[in-house]
């Protein structure tokens, strides 16, 4: 049963990528999808992009664990913060000026509004240096499950979803991958309501846990008990922090703005907006209140031993075969997803913003899409061989590598970017020093993170920490360096005075 569900799943997704060939001839169609995606796909990419199994498996088990119930804050943040507001701060602003100023990737954003070269080149070298790590942590979390459920190697796991992955991505482009997300999307959604409907019911109900869960206590956190069922647990300051991190950081990830430069219009930003932001609030809710219930199975568990990694796993280790499969699929679906949107991420900007600029300045439109085909085997082969290296050794500095990842690149990217849209004062020397700032940040908490602040010291701290701080240096350094060229930035907002005619159910007029 196990095998057929999956057999059926692997081919429904080989079957859409083919399909969607058609859509990805040029560069506009294999990358954007034509900017014609309405909003259910835009939607379900925007969240299936967003939740993979490091939510599902690590940070739900882990901060579960470390801050019981209270854990279900960060999902909430996910939507409010990192779905919602995320659509209604950048979703038109980011659609109408990238297509303006012809845009398909961030590094390209950045270069035609601030007309830079060098800009865009740093950008995508940023992306280039810390989506890789973030890769290939896409497929930690999965070993467990496929080895609980199936009794399979961790290598054939990431072998499988790695072929899986590159035909549909390779064969159909982004179309493919909004689709295929849109397929995910339902499963995952499904698939989180009933795990957890069953994990509690093998608890005797949701009140029946949550009065267990009143009574775990643990020394080294908090004497007194009900700490891990309170409304903000037991250390509310470094779970803000894992909110901020997790909620703010989608403002300013590459794979997840580019949602936005996609979407066919203005009836779709709407609908979309409402449907991400309840996607965010049953998957990535529910992974966080799932794991807030960790300490329940604290009697199967040895986190000193096996790591965090191991909470969900057990938790769900006792369910029906046909559920333990649901799990499989759901976090496979997670991670896939995400997957897809990394290594279009990665191949675009290394295409379009790098060796088109530097290396093979003559690139036609078959060109770019072959090479971009290309370098999705290349990223996937690279984000595999990591995992397998950290899998089979003991290599620490990988791990260490992906933690900082998001802080990097959502610490470099957030304040230039939403300042870009809206502002016509920002400076090419502020997004410099925002780019600079984060990332010089983030790599030397991996390798000096003991000199660092106690409050610094965590990865997740210190990403959150790099994301406030870009807020205050874009406008503190664009007021004391040269003032960008008026011709420019008139040009590049020029596209939001344009005029459009719409019927009068959407506005009355005089």
């Amino acid at each position: 049963m196990k095998l057929l569900l999956l057999i059926i799943y692997f081919a429904v997704l080989i079957g859409i990528g083919l399909y969607c060939r058609k859509h990805a001839t040029d560069v506009n169609g294999f990358v954007l999808g034509g900017r014609s995606v309405g909003p259910w796909l835009t939607a379900f990419a925007y969240g299936t992009s967003y939740f993979s199994a490091v939510v599902f498996v690590g940070y739900a088990g882990q901060f579960g664990w470390r801050y019981g119930i209270a854990a279900t804050w960060a999902g909430i943040g996910n939507a409010i913060i990192g779905s919602l507001l995320a659509w209604v701060v950048l979703g038109r602003r980011t659609r109408i000026m990238t297509q303006h100023l012809d845009s398909a990737t961030m590094p390209q954003f950045f270069g035609q509004r601030f007309g830079s070269k060098p800009l865009k080149i740093g950008a995508s070298v940023i992306i280039f240096i810390f989506l890789i790590p973030y890769t290939a942590s896409l497929y930690n979390g999965l070993s467990r499950l496929f080895g609980m459920a199936f009794n399979i190697d961790y290598s054939v796991c990431i072998i499988l979803m790695a072929v899986l992955t590159a035909i549909y991505v390779i064969a159909g482009g982004y179309m493919a991958t909004a689709i295929n997300d849109f397929i995910q999307g339902i499963i995952m959604l499904f698939g989180i309501v009933t795990v957890i409907v069953a994990v509690l019911n093998s608890k005797g109900g949701f009140e029946a846990a949550l009065n267990g869960l009143a009574a775990v206590t643990d020394d080294t956190v908090a004497a007194e008990p009900g700490i891990f069922a309170s409304f903000f647990g037991p250390d509310p300051i470094n779970l803000l922090f894992v909110v901020i991190l997790t909620s703010l950081g989608t403002w300013g990830l590459p794979q997840m703005v580019q949602k936005f430069y996609a979407i066919k219009n203005e009836e779709s930003i709407k609908k979309g907006t409402i449907i991400s932001t309840v996607f965010a609030l049953v998957v990535s809710g529910g992974c966080y209140f799932l794991g807030g219930f960790g300490r329940l199975f604290s009697d199967q568990i040895d986190v000193a031993a096996n790591g965090y990694d191991s909470i969900i796993p057990t938790m769900l280790s006792g369910l029906s075969p046909f559920l333990i499969s649901l799990v499989v699929i759901l976090v496979l679906s997670a991670s896939m997803s995400t997957l897809s949107s990394l290594v279009m991420a990665s191949s675009s900007t290394l295409t379009i913003d790098f060796l088109k600029e530097l290396v093979w300045k003559d690139l036609d439109e078959k060109k770019q899409v072959f090479t971009m085909r290309v370098l999705v085997v290349v990223f996937i082969i690279i984000s595999s061989v990591l995992a397998l290296i950290q899998y089979k050794s003991s290599v620490t500095f990988i791990a260490q590598l992906m933690g900082v990842s998001w802080g990097a690149l959502a610490g470099s990217f957030l304040a230039p970017f939403m300042y870009a849209l809206y502002a016509k004062w920002v400076t090419k020397a502020s997004c410099w020093v925002s780019f600079l700032f984060s990332s010089v940040l983030m790599i030397a908490n991996i390798f000096l993170r003991p000199s660092f602040p106690e409050i610094m010291q965590s990865p997740i701290n210190c990403g959150a920490i790099a994301m406030l701080a870009g807020l205050v240096i874009v406008p503190v350094v664009s007021l004391f360096t040269p003032k960008p060229d008026k011709g420019l930035v008139d040009n590049s907002f020029a596209c939001y005075e344009e005029k459009t005619e719409v019927a009068k159910k959407v506005a009355l007029g005089k």
